[in-house]
């Protein structure tokens, strides 16, 4: 019988999702994105060899793993082709054959681009977001307000052309009108679109039908969440969140799949926090004083994001923000990564709740006013001088790091099922994984 599991970050994102997904793949015979764009940044290490990928699926390395691209992601066909060229160049084979594209994906174009970096320059800097620029923020715009050019409009270049009139009359007024920004040159976009449409026709497939037919045939299938619940839409620090839902209900709705497919909830989190852009961060840290505990987290957790290099904001593990997550995505184990990050440090912190208007609360608040408003309570713990990196049971750990995950699983009420000591596969201690569980 299938047993199909969803991994979601529970943090802000970086949770180091991409290599739990590239090892739990040896169990599963599909991998599927189900939300976001080439704004996510997963980084995969086997062997000698590192892959940083965007919008393809982490199980691509895999052999013989087929890769979805649901219809909850907004798709750039160029980034896609051009990342698709990198792994083919890195020795990856039958990339082609194994990623299936869903028809339903609305398509970034370079309007949305522009307006996302015409729209950010614009603000002043304490309230811009920090997005990637890349256009994620104006193609969810346009999906909703039902003015999107979707994959399968590729293939109709008439329809094409006319709808990209419509939407560039009105994108490149507020361009120029309001944002002081140049216009997208219509033939030009259009051009692109349609040479890239002549390369993406083989992979565009029935993704929802594709992955009933594998779950009725028995085989497992993993939901590759990206970016991090606390940065959902819905239910993060608004609005210092990404476009889409992060959550692990809209692996259903951005797959084309009902929930009773879905039978487990990984949550992905570091033994720390991490946080890039702006937006509010109670257990934050001086990540800039040499020696410092956010000094060490910075520059041993090597934390620069994968698609920006931006330098990652780094704190102690929050826990009252991580049972907001286990909340919101019914998590049914964690996966704590980076443990090793951790080595050598004389005592560390987690945040068990916060002071708040006068009061003291375990659980994160919604929106971010009410965050930034949030003092953050510190447990103090012994912390362990042995390496903690490369090891693959839990024995193999010192004493004061089993005690810190003990104490991790006590407060939020929820078990660890899998530790990573490091980037590699091997470096994976496995208490109880969730396709055999």
């Amino acid at each position: 019988m299938a047993k199909n599991v969803v991994v979601v970050g529970t943090q802000w994102g970086d949770e180091g999702k991409g290599k739990i997904v590239d090892w739990l793949t040896d169990h599963a015979k599909g991998v599927v994105r189900f939300q976001g764009g080439h704004n996510a940044g997963h980084t995969l290490v086997v062997g000698d060899k590192v892959y940083k990928l965007n919008l393809v699926p982490s199980g691509i390395v895999r052999d013989g793993v087929d890769c979805f691209i649901g219809n909850g992601v907004v798709l750039d066909i160029h980034h896609l082709l051009e990342e698709i060229k990198i792994l083919e160049a890195g020795g990856i084979g039958d990339v082609r054959s194994r990623l299936k594209i869903s028809p339903g994906c609305p398509i970034i174009l370079p309007y949305h681009a522009a307006l996302d970096n015409a729209r950010e320059a614009a603000k002043c800097a304490d309230t811009r977001i920090g997005t990637t620029g890349k256009g994620i923020g104006p193609s969810y715009e346009d999906k909703v307000a039902r003015r999107a050019l979707r994959v399968y409009d590729l293939f109709y270049p008439q329809r094409f052309a006319e709808k990209l009139k419509e939407n560039l009359d009105y994108h490149n007024f507020v361009l120029t009108r309001y944002l002081g920004a140049a216009a997208v040159d219509h033939d030009a976009v259009l051009a692109r679109a349609m040479a890239d449409a002549e390369e993406i026709k083989p992979l565009v497939t029935d993704v929802s039908a594709a992955l009933h037919a594998v779950n009725k045939a028995g085989h497992n299938l993993l939901f590759e969440g990206a970016q991090g619940a606390l940065l959902d839409i819905d239910h993060g620090t608004y609005p210092f969140v990404t476009s889409s839902n992060c959550v692990a209900g809209q692996a259903a709705a951005g797959s084309g799949i009902g929930p009773g497919m879905l039978h487990y909830v990984l949550g992905i989190t570091k033994a720390y926090c991490t946080r890039v852009g702006s937006g509010p961060f109670p257990s934050e840290l001086d990540i800039e004083s040499v020696g410092s505990p956010g000094y060490q987290m910075s520059l041993k957790g090597q934390e620069f994001g994968t698609v920006t290099g931006r330098k990652r904001r780094c704190g102690w593990l929050d826990i009252a923000a991580l049972k907001r997550s286990i909340q919101i995505n019914g998590v049914t184990g964690l996966c704590i990564t980076k443990l090793d990050v951790l080595d050598g440090l004389g005592e560390l912190k987690i945040c068990v709740g916060y002071r708040l208007a006068g009061k003291i609360v375990d659980l994160l608040p919604m929106g971010a006013d009410e965050v930034a408003a949030c003092e953050p309570i510190l447990e103090t713990l012994p912390g362990w001088s042995a390496s903690t990196a490369g090891a693959g049971t839990m024995a193999d750990l010192p004493e004061a790091a089993r005690a810190y995950l003990a104490r991790v699983e006590a407060l939020c009420e929820i078990p660890i099922d899998i530790v990573s000591t490091g980037p590699e596969r091997r470096e994976t201690v496995v208490h109880r994984h969730p396709l055999d569980s």
